[in-house]
C-alpha cells in the first residue's frame, strides 16, 4: 500500500537531493505522454537526477516510505507508460544524457538513458558505425527505447532494441546499484536479468547506463517506392520479398490517405504519390554492384506480384522526401483530428493483409475514420482511429468497441497486443485477456521479486493486486 506524499517527504527529498527536486510550478508536460486520451495527472513532485547515486538515494528513500516512482524520458510514449496515475514522484531522466564512450575495439557505445535517439545515431555514424535500431520517434530517449523494447523500421534486418543491448547499469527498487551484462559478446551464465529489464517499462528497475552494440555502417542505401492498386496486393507481396536471398533493411506499407495527411502536415509533396497503396523497400550494402543486384531482383519479383511500377530513390533528395513523410505519419494523423487512439498489434507477416481487411470492415461498420501504416516486414501494424466531430460519449464508445474487436481478432490470429509501443496502463486489460492465468501470475511474481513494495511505476503492464486476472 502506497503512502501519500507529504510536505515532510518533500522536505526530506530536498535535503537529500537539493535543487534536483521540483515541487512548485510543475510543468503540465509531466502529466501526460503523446496520447492524452489515456489520461493526465501531475506528479506530486519531480526529481531530475544527474547520476546513478541520485537515483539510488531517491529509490532507497521512496522504498522505505512506500512512495510511487515513475521514470520518464522524453515523454513520447503512446500507452500512458510514464503518466503518474498514482501521483507520487516523477523521475525525469533527461539530465543524464552523456554519450560516455564509443569503443571501436569492442564495437559498443555506452549511453546514459537520457541521450536522445537522433543524437546517438548521429554520433555513432560520425565514428563510422551504425546504431541499428530505428524507432520512428527520433526525439525519444535511448532509455525509453530500452524500457519499451522499441522496434522500428530496420527490425527485419537488424532486430529490435533488445537485440542491440549488451549491458545495463540499473538501480533496483531498494536503491541497490547493479550491472547486468557488459561489453562481452556471449553469456550463458545463469538467468539473463538484463533481458528481463528491457521492455519492463520502468516497473522492475531504473536504468542508469546502457552498453549497446554498434555495427559497421553500410556505405550505400537505396529505397524502392513500389505502388500497387490495393493494399492487399502490396501486403501479399511481402512474404516473397522476405524470402529473397538479400535481406531488405526495411519493408514499410502505407496507403494514399496517410500520405495525403503527411503532405498537408509537412507542406511538401510526396514523389509519385498518386497511387492507392505502397511498399517502401530499402536495401543497404557496400558497393554499387551489390545494390544494383538487390534492386533488380526485388523489382522483378514485385512486378510479377502485381506492382504497378518501381520507383528507385537513389538520390538524397528523393530519399529525404520519402522518409521525411514516413517519419511524419504519426504526427500528421494526429494533426488531422481532435483526438486519436492506436492499436499496435503484431501478427504473422502472412496475416497482415487479413488483419487490415478486418480492421477496415470494423471501422466501416461502426462508422469511424481509420488510418494505418506499419512495418510490413515484421507484421507490426499501427492502426489509428480518429475522433473528428464525434461527441465525447460516442467517441469513447466507438473507440472501445473498435479496440475490443481488433484485439480479439489479434488473439485469434495468435498475434500479440503490442509490437513495439508497450502496454503502459492503457493496454493492460488487453494483455490480461491475451495471456494465460499462469503466465500472468509468473509476471506478478517477477515484479514482486524485483519490487516487493510495488513502488516502481505501479499499475503499469500488470497490476500485482490482480490475482485472477481474467
Amino acid at each position: 500500500m502506497h503512502e501519500t506524499l507529504t510536505k515532510d517527504h518533500i522536505a526530506d527529498l530536498k535535503r537529500l537531493l537539493n535543487d534536483k527536486v521540483i515541487d512548485q510550478d510543475i510543468s503540465d508536460d509531466y502529466s501526460h505522454d503523446e496520447m492524452i486520451i489515456y489520461g493526465t495527472r501531475k506528479p506530486d513532485v519531480v526529481v531530475i537526477p544527474s547520476s546513478k547515486e541520485d537515483v539510488s538515494i531517491l529509490l532507497s528513500y521512496a522504498n522505505k516510505h512506500h512512495l510511487p516512482v515513475i521514470a520518464r524520458g522524453a515523454g513520447t510514449g503512446l500507452c500512458g507508460g510514464c503518466v503518474p496515475m498514482s501521483g507520487g514522484i516523477l523521475l525525469d531522466m533527461s539530465r543524464m544524457r552523456k554519450i560516455l564512450e564509443i569503443d571501436p575495439k569492442t564495437m559498443t557505445a555506452t549511453f546514459e538513458p537520457g541521450v536522445i535517439l537522433m543524437e546517438a545515431i548521429e554520433k555513432v555514424a560520425d565514428a563510422g558505425f551504425l546504431y541499428a535500431p530505428d524507432p520512428g520517434e527520433k526525439s525519444a530517449t535511448i532509455g525509453g527505447n530500452v524500457m519499451t523494447n522499441a522496434g522500428g523500421m530496420r527490425a527485419i534486418k537488424y532486430g529490435v532494441t533488445r537485440d542491440h543491448i549488451k549491458g545495463l547499469e540499473v538501480v533496483l527498487a531498494d536503491g541497490s546499484i547493479m550491472t547486468l551484462g557488459g561489453k562481452i559478446s556471449k553469456n550463458s551464465s545463469g538467468y539473463d536479468l538484463k533481458d528481463l529489464i528491457i521492455g519492463s517499462e520502468g516497473t522492475l528497475a531504473i536504468v542508469t547506463k546502457i552498453i549497446a552494440k554498434i555495427v559497421p555502417r553500410p556505405k550505400l542505401m537505396t529505397s524502392l517506392l513500389i505502388p500497387f492498386n490495393t493494399l492487399k496486393e502490396a501486403l501479399e507481396a511481402v512474404p516473397a520479398i522476405m524470402n529473397l536471398e538479400d535481406t531488405a533493411t526495411t519493408i514499410e506499407f502505407m496507403e494514399k490517405e496517410v500520405i495525403e495527411d503527411a503532405k498537408i502536415y509537412l507542406g511538401k509533396d510526396f514523389p509519385n504519390g498518386d497511387y492507392n497503396a505502397y511498399l517502401i523497400v530499402s536495401y543497404s550494402g557496400n558497393n554499387k554492384e551489390e545494390i544494383r543486384r538487390m534492386i533488380e531482383t526485388c523489382s522483378e519479383l514485385v512486378l510479377k506480384k502485381g506492382a504497378i511500377d518501381v520507383f528507385i530513390s537513389d538520390t538524397q533528395e528523393r530519399q529525404s522526401s520519402i522518409w521525411d513523410a514516413r517519419g511524419a505519419f504519426l504526427e500528421a494523423i494526429k494533426n488531422s483530428s481532435s483526438e486519436m487512439d492506436e492499436c499496435d498489434v503484431v501478427v504473422d507477416i502472412d496475416k497482415v493483409a487479413d488483419f487490415l481487411d478486418f480492421a477496415k470492415n470494423v471501422a466501416e461498420r461502426i462508422d469511424i475514420r481509420m488510418r494505418s501504416f506499419g512495418h510490413a516486414g515484421d507484421g507490426n501494424l499501427h492502426i489509428y482511429i480518429l475522433k473528428d466531430a464525434l461527441s465525447n460519449e460516442l467517441w469513447k464508445k466507438k473507440a472501445k468497441d473498435f479496440m475490443d474487436e481488433l484485439y480479439d481478432e489479434a488473439e485469434i490470429l495468435k498475434g500479440q497486443v503490442s509490437g513495439e509501443h508497450g502496454i503502459g496502463h492503457a493496454k493492460r486489460e488487453y494483455l490480461m485477456s491475451a495471456i494465460s492465468t499462469s503466465e500472468y501470475e509468473l509476471m506478478r511474481k517477477i515484479k514482486l521479486a524485483f519490487d516487493p513494495n510495488n513502488i516502481l511505476n505501479p499499475g503499469k503492464v500488470i497490476d500485482i493486486k490482480d490475482r485472477d486476472h481474467r
